[in-house]
């Protein structure tokens, strides 16, 4: 039998709540504790989880012995001194995206790792989006042929300024942080790394720009990966985007195309309050389906493709604990993580310079 491991949660909002915590209900992870450093009468761990530990302090929970992975869902800039005092106190460790803000650092958080034995990964859990998977069967089974555009979105219509956090000018902050990892994830997991970047990383909502330069927290983003085979990836996140169906993915290929609106639907479900292991989580509506286009006889058909059924973001956590009993990988290296933070660093630097960058060897 598979031992039973402690997890403790650096953070206590979003993130935690509902990607992390929802799958820790299991025989082979305990919610043992949570990191929250100032008390919050509504939104109080304790009273949530009666029996787990709650610190105020980092330091207090990984004085903890009892303490076998620690997650960590603080802002970015914090992770990566989060990231190594866990690891140095001798726990593994689940970092949410982004990783951390420059890809040196990520590299050296990689080695720490690998130094003291510890498994580290990153939280890229939409590598187990159902439609990235289809996307991704598709791809490998050859039915759509040599792949020579790929598109991911992630657009909505939010005109209206949030002030929050993520508009600020922090280190790591901003769509092209926060979703486009997600994105630039999902295209290396597919194709590798490319051969250039070319890239708009700004802001769309009113005010954000100024003189031509981005106030900071930037809110839209548009990434091209070029490869040398020729295949064009464009990862693109947009806040000004009044569509009745947002475009998510379109891929072409020599022998078919795909074309699919609409999010995974995980994320909703779970802030509905549906958990794995429910009937109806991670299975995708029939409205939801994209269309499949194939040349037959010369010319297309279209027919609607049923999204293939998701392991879910479980799978995440089922690989993570294999990891650890030195049965696999992790789920998501911390190098590729940090190989996408480079990917990131050059499309900041050539929106800034409004040059194409290339690849270092």
């Amino acid at each position: 039998m598979s031992p039973t491991y402690n997890v403790a949660i650096i953070g206590y909002g979003l993130s935690a709540k509902i990607f992390h915590i929802p799958f820790l209900s299991s025989p082979t992870f305990k919610l043992y504790g949570i990191v929250q450093r100032t008390p919050n009468p509504d939104s109080d761990p304790s009273k949530d989880f009666p029996g787990t530990k709650v610190w105020r302090t980092s330091d207090a929970m990984l004085a903890d012995a009892a303490v076998d992975i620690v997650v960590v869902t603080t802002l970015p800039d914090s992770h990566f001194s989060l990231t190594k005092a866990a690891l140095e106190a001798g726990k593994h460790v689940i970092v949410e995206k982004p990783f951390v803000p420059t890809s040196s650092d990520g590299y050296e958080l990689c080695k720490i790792a690998k130094e003291r034995g510890r498994c580290l990964s990153v939280y890229q859990n939409r590598r187990w989006d159902a439609d990235f998977l289809t996307i991704a069967k598709l791809i490998k089974d050859g039915t759509l042929g040599r792949v020579v555009e790929f598109e991911t979105h992630f657009d909505r219509h939010s005109p209206a300024n949030p002030h929050t956090w993520r508009q600020r000018p922090l280190p790591g902050v901003g769509q092209v942080y926060d979703l486009g990892t997600h994105l630039l994830d999902q295209a290396v997991h597919l194709f590798g790394l490319p051969e250039r970047v070319t890239a708009f990383v700004g802001n769309q909502r009113d005010g954000g720009m100024v003189g031509g330069e981005s106030k900071g927290g930037e809110d839209a983003f548009t990434v091209l990966l070029h490869y040398p085979d020729g295949l064009l990836v464009t990862a693109k996140a947009a806040c000004i985007s009044p569509e009745s169906e947002q475009l998510r993915f379109w891929v072409r290929g020599d022998k078919g195309s795909f074309r699919k609106c609409h999010l995974d639907v995980q994320e909703d479900q779970l802030k509905a309050g549906l958990r794995p292991g429910d009937a109806e989580y991670g299975v995708e509506p029939e409205s939801h389906y994209g269309t499949l286009t194939t040349m037959t006889d010369g010319g297309p058909t279209s027919s609607k493709l049923p999204t293939i059924e998701s392991a879910t973001y479980t799978e995440y956590y089922r690989l993570f604990a294999q990891a650890i009993e030195g049965k696999g990988e992790v789920p998501v290296s911390p190098e590729d993580a940090s190989k996408v933070i480079g990917l990131i660093e050059l499309a900041k630097e050539s929106s800034k310079t409004w040059q194409t960058m290339k690849l270092g060897k």
